[in-house]
């Protein structure tokens, strides 16, 4: 069985703690490699490396930074085929999700590119009477990413890249359920010219992280999971004195005006509710249809598109539509919450509950389910499934279905389905939620826009990427300067005419 390192000051290093979790491959439920889980005294080794290095990267110019990330660029268009199989082998995610995965991560290493000018202070000439004052971003130092299992080159690059490109060194600590591919993304740095000892990958679980809250090198700390994960380690995080940023659960809806393209609607719900196993934090859990006649027309829709979904592990080729969940544990909990929703009175219109895959029946898939009159009392609608489960709530009204979306602890993001441009444009003003779809199923922003949720979604007053990451990850200087003026030889008090 393989075994699985650490990647410390430009070497795989192998786990010296004695703990290791198990890494399966989700399509067949079988061990394929065990991944070391990193003790304090492994994660200080890290740390002190990182520190080591830090200054000297930090004195290159941001043009030189940004050379390494064009490469990188390079490196990961090359290798995209490797990173993509090498996800999907972990994760379960059909090999198109994964370049994609892959590929939204490296549209925020091209956005880096730009570090130069994003880099940029501020000058005043003449402040007051001789005297200047400018400002400068500089680095924080050693920087720290937690990263979840469910986009394991994604996001870890949404860390890492702007982190590096602003002169800091990072040390990631990803999924231990799916780690070979930051493992790989850390080797392919290097080779575009990144500094050893610059992007330090340790796997680990709690211990680990509490080792990254705790140190005092440590200046910033990044978090992408659940909100009770988000909440521990803000709080910790924060009270230790470090600059945190935490993006926890979510439950996104989608409203459907009646006068929605009901077509594009049950499109974009198959796509935004399924995909990925609906392992996304951005998946759509919740439809909101407007109206009695709105909604039956939307379950009409819906039903044979789901039925028509095909399931499968990545090797069966591009036509699949999703794959496993990740743990044989989150199955158990996404059944369990189904369990819960038709205990609750809900209608579960299509029931994936007795999903089997021939060939695959210890593999972790779960078939689809669609739920219709959901109410908000139900723990199918204020938990986060975190699977292909898609609840309906029949809303009486715009104001209802809007009244739904603000009411709900998450705030992460939010659709609406519509060809009315006032309604449209009343609901993304009005609407508490960090990130808004119009007629637009996920709505994640592109790289050099910024990216964060709202209430219980969101910890920290920055979101990621765009320019929002180049002020977290680097502090502002303020100079203010004065030079006396004069004749270098000596004052001279008359005016002299010129010659």
């Amino acid at each position: 069985m393989q075994e699985l390192t650490h990647y410390i000051n430009g070497a795989h290093v192998k786990g010296t703690s004695g703990r290791f979790a198990d890494v399966y491959n989700p399509a067949t439920g079988e061990v394929q490699a065990k991944v070391p889980l990193a003790n304090a005294a492994e994660m200080d080794i890290a740390v002190q490396a990182a520190a080591a290095a830090q200054p000297a990267w930090a004195a290159v110019n941001p043009q030189r930074r940004a050379r390494v990330m064009m490469k990188f660029v390079g490196l990961l268009n090359d290798n995209m085929d490797k990173l993509a199989e090498a996800l999907s082998r972990e994760h379960g995610k059909t090999l198109p999700d994964a370049a994609g995965d892959v590929q939204r991560g490296l549209e925020v290493v091209e956005y880096c590119i730009g570090a130069p000018e994003l880099l940029k202070g501020d000058f005043t000439d003449s402040a007051g009477p001789g005297i200047d004052m400018y400002s400068m971003r500089q680095a924080l130092g050693v920087c720290a990413g937690i990263t979840p299992f469910n986009f394991p080159a994604m996001i870890p690059m949404w860390m890492f890249a702007p982190a590096i490109a602003c002169g800091n060194a990072f040390i990631l600590k990803p999924s231990e359920r799916d780690p070979s591919v930051p493992l790989m993304l850390a080797e392919l740095m290097e080779e575009a010219g990144l500094p050893k000892g610059i992007l330090q990958v340790v796997n680990g679980d709690k211990e680990s992280v509490d080792a990254i809250l705790d140190h005092p090198v440590i200046q910033s700390v990044g978090f992408v999971g659940s909100t009770p994960i988000a909440e521990y380690i803000y709080g910790r995080g924060c009270s230790n004195g470090k600059r945190v940023q935490c993006f926890g659960g979510a439950k996104n809806h989608m409203i459907i005006m009646p006068d929605a393209d009901l077509d594009q609607a049950a499109d974009a719900l198959i796509g935004a509710g399924y995909g990925a196993a609906g392992e996304r934090c951005m998946a759509i859990s919740v439809a909101l249809p407007v109206g009695e006649e709105t909604a039956d027309r939307l379950i009409a829709k819906l039903v044979p598109r789901i039925e028509a979904l095909k399931v499968g592990p990545y090797t069966s080729g591009k036509d699949v539509d999703y794959g496993p969940v990740v743990t044989a544990a989150a199955k158990a909990n996404i059944l369990k919450l189904v369990e819960s929703g038709v205990e609750q009175g809900a209608t579960l219109v299509v029931d994936g509950r007795n999903f089997s895959l021939q060939g695959y029946e210890d593999g972790f898939f779960v078939g689809p389910h669609l739920f219709d009159h959901v109410t908000p009392d139900m723990d199918i609608y204020k938990k986060e499934i975190f699977g292909p489960v898609l609840s309906t709530i029949r809303a009486g009204s715009y104001e209802e279905a809007l009244g739904l979306a603000m009411s709900h602890e998450y705030g992460n993001g939010t659709a609406i389905y519509t060809r009315d441009g006032d309604t449209a444009r009343d609901f993304a003003n009005r609407v508490n939620v960090g990130m808004i779809g119009i007629n637009v199923p996920i709505p994640v922003p592109l790289a050099y826009h910024t990216f964060g949720g709202w209430k219980k979604s969101a910890f920290g007053d920055l979101n990621q990427h765009g320019p929002d990451a180049f002020k977290f990850y680097t502090r502002t200087k303020t100079i203010t300067s004065r030079w006396p003026s004069g004749i270098k030889d000596g004052g001279e008090f008359n005016f002299k005419p010129m010659e």
